[in-house]
């Protein structure tokens, strides 16, 4: 039995995924910050369909309480599962925000590093003890990272960084077969920086060669395939999954 970890699987891209792991037959351990009730659902649609799932609580920004949360992570493996390890991480949780360079606080930047960038870092560390030998671990990054678009720069510039840290943590994870790998979405229909107006969904439909914008899901099936044996042969790259957005 494979179990996952993933954050921010409450909404949006992260309760997609977690559902489709869940329906490769792996269990899943999904956290959620300021709603339960949205994870608490996403936990009964798992179980609905025949699935495993546990719901924890985590602030991805303080880096203070991940020794606990990895305490809580085993205590779950143990009780749920009646295992000791992980064979998977997805790092997701994370928020938009949309301010120019001119215009951006320390405390608007320091926000956006300490969750896009400094909480992949030390949640991996900590929890590197409990992740199996032969695991995989998946970074949620950004298109912005390639198309510069105007007033994301500080989250572009950590979720470039989290593609940087992804290669190295495949280098380094390398010898006991742990792999690494990120996935870049183009513009997808979630609540991330306030969701898409009928506008700006059109403008940016009309700059992806497929015509539309992503769904959750269309992340969340690249997510599974990599966190199974199919993907068992990628490793330190970073795929974008954006419908060909501004080619």
């Amino acid at each position: 039995m494979s179990v996952i970890v993933i954050t921010g699987g409450s909404r949006g891209i992260g309760a997609s995924a977690a559902e489709h792991i869940a329906h490769q037959g792996m269990g899943v351990i999904l956290t959620y910050n300021r709603h339960p009730e949205a994870a608490a659902s996403v936990v009964e649609r798992i179980e609905h369909t025949g699935g495993n799932a546990v719901a924890l609580k985590l602030d991805v920004s303080d880096v203070a309480t991940f020794p606990g949360f990895r305490d809580s992570v085993a205590l779950a493996l143990r009780e749920t599962w009646g295992l000791t390890t992980l064979s998977g991480l997805v790092n997701n949780a994370g928020y938009g925000l949309f301010n120019p360079l001119a215009s951006v606080s320390e405390a608007q930047f320091d926000g956006l590093f300490n969750v896009h960038l400094k909480a992949p870092f030390f949640l991996t560390q900590t929890l590197l003890p409990l992740l199996a030998d032969g695991a995989s671990i998946v970074n949620l990054t950004s298109a912005t990272t390639r198309v510069a678009t105007a007033g994301v720069a500080p989250y572009a510039a950590f979720k470039g960084g989290l593609e940087v840290l992804t290669r190295y943590m495949a280098k380094e994870f390398g010898e006991r077969r742990i792999r690494a790998n990120a996935v870049s979405p183009g513009a997808i229909r979630t609540e991330l920086g306030g969701g898409l107006n009928d506008e700006f969904e059109a403008l940016l439909a009309g700059q992806t060669a497929l015509g539309r914008v992503g769904e959750p899901q269309d992340v969340a099936r690249v997510i599974a395939m990599l966190l199974s044996q199919e993907g068992g042969w990628i490793n330190a790259q970073t795929i974008e999954v954006a419908g060909g957005y501004i080619i």
